[in-house]
């Protein structure tokens, strides 16, 4: 009877590592996908059994781009720079790779300033080539409502703060904001840490409003007020993102202002809260001595900063998956509800909370 074949079978086949096959057999990691390729073909060629990869078009029964239509294209538009450290750069990895396993090719288009301003699209977009658009990070509400008008399959990853405004006519992806924002501050008050503070502009993006409005509910269910003092919400230009050295001003005047440090600091984002650990360090305030802080990502600067940075993982992966099932199945059936879709998030407590 024939041996079980083994990752290192495969690796040696190959001429690769055995942490190579792995990736790819797994989904794990950043891997080429020629290379990804690759292995799986050989694999598949030497009757490996155990994958825990899956094709998505089979585990969800989603059609490939010949089964549903001609039309090859998806369209992203990035409305920021995506490096390395932000959690849409592992999620546009896997989006892309499940993508190609349907057929499909993405076709990335930076939306600038200009454009956004003049609601006007990047000029090599042509609509009517592409069987659908996914958006990452693009908060203007009137241009977020123009990509609607354009009548085509629409999915936003993340989308402009909604307030009291209509609801977009597209699908909508987001982390869970809210969840593990309500266990964070339930414990922050078991450990009797009570004058907890938010910092961020609350009004950048559906995710920092979800934040902060999850902050602010669980400081009353917990029977606390939420002082405006320690919600430092704004800088110089309002509730938006400003440059970096005009932020630490803003953060620096109103931390200096306060009679008395909050117990807690919960910040937007990890961006957010490293500006503020530069800030409180600069005022000679000691993180986790005189102050505690959270920030949202689990970001890889979070891990290496001293103290390491509390923080909420996103679990970017599952957003891309999550962000294909949308995008083709609104594909295959247009004529679907608009859906809003939450991935779970973690807390994650390092030294920032002293653990």
């Amino acid at each position: 009877m024939a041996s079980k074949v083994t990752i290192q079978d495969i690796a040696d086949a190959l001429g690769v590592s055995r942490n190579t096959v792995s990736k790819a057999i797994n989904n794990t990691g950043v891997l080429a996908a020629a290379t990804r390729d690759k292995v799986l073909k050989k694999a598949q060629e030497m009757g490996y059994k155990q994958f825990s990869y899956m094709n998505i078009a089979e585990a969800a029964g989603l059609p490939s781009a010949s089964e549903a239509g001609e039309k090859h294209e998806i369209a992203l538009f990035l409305g920021n720079f995506v490096g390395a450290s932000h959690f849409a750069s592992t999620m546009l990895d896997k989006f892309q790779r499940e993508l190609a396993q349907l057929g499909y090719s993405l076709i990335m288009y930076r939306v600038i300033e200009e454009e956004i301003e003049k609601l006007r699209l990047p000029v090599s977009f042509r609509p009517e080539r592409i069987a659908g658009i996914a958006c990452i990070e693009i908060f203007d509400r009137d241009y977020c409502r123009m990509l609607c008008g354009l009548n085509r399959p629409l999915l936003f990853v993340d989308s402009p703060a909604d307030g009291f405004e209509a609801p977009l006519e597209a699908d909508l992806l987001y982390m869970d904001n809210r969840t593990e924002i309500y266990r964070f501050v339930k414990e922050m008050v078991q450990r009797g840490k009570k004058r907890i503070g938010f910092v961020g502009p609350y009004m950048h993006c559906q995710s920092f409003y979800e934040r902060y409005m999850s902050y602010r509910n669980a400081m009353y269910m917990m029977g606390f007020p939420c002082l405006e003092e320690y919600c430092l919400l704004e800088n110089r230009r309002g509730p938006s993102v400003s440059d970096r050295e005009d932020y630490h001003k803003y953060l620096a005047e109103h931390i200096s202002g306060m009679k008395k440090l909050p117990d807690v600091f919960i910040c937007a984002n990890d961006a957010t809260a490293l500006d503020v650990m530069q800030v409180l360090n600069f005022l000679n305030y000691s993180i986790p001595g005189d102050v505690y802080l959270c920030g949202f990502d689990d970001s890889p600067e979070s891990r290496v900063v001293m103290p390491s940075l509390t923080t909420v993982h996103i679990h970017s992966q599952d957003i891309g998956l999550s962000a294909v099932q949308l995008l083709i199945s609104r594909i295959k059936e247009p004529s679907l509800n608009y859906r809003t879709v939450y991935v779970e998030t973690n807390l994650i407590f390092r030294g920032s909370t002293e653990g």
